[in-house]
């Protein structure tokens, strides 16, 4: 799997969102978009997440997975544009979500999110999946 290493105008990566309590970063392997993210997927990060999902959906991919693996606290934000791509309005492929553990999984659970969203307990599940 490689990283994207388009740059903008200032010289930032463009597949790379971070802040101070997060990041997303879009890599790309055969037909696969992957948004890892890290730290707290919160109302920072989560614009983010919309941003980098919105440039995965650019690149056509046949499926989007989106790694929550990293993720240290999940809050209703980020929920939110798991919800969005889901749906269709960020991203016109498929979404499949690596979530497991209290932290990530629990939420959607308690949400019943986990009825509407692809979960995948590893990230090699994910992308295995037909």
């Amino acid at each position: 799997m490689s990283a994207m290493a388009e740059t903008d105008a200032t010289g930032d990566t463009l597949g790379d969102a971070a802040g101070p309590a997060g990041s997303v970063v879009l890599e790309h392997q055969d037909d696969t978009a992957v948004l890892r993210v890290a730290g707290a997927l919160d109302l920072a990060l989560a614009p983010k997440l919309r941003q980098l999902a919105e440039r995965a959906s650019r690149l056509e991919p046949a499926t989007l997975v989106i790694d929550l693996t990293g993720v240290t606290f999940l809050a209703s934000a980020g929920m939110a544009e798991l919800v969005r791509a889901h749906r269709g309005l960020t991203v016109s492929s498929p979404v499949r979500v690596v979530a497991s553990g209290r932290i990530t999984l629990r939420p959607l659970e308690l949400t019943r999110l986990t009825d509407e969203l692809a979960i995948y307990p590893s990230l090699a599940e994910a992308l295995a999946a037909g």
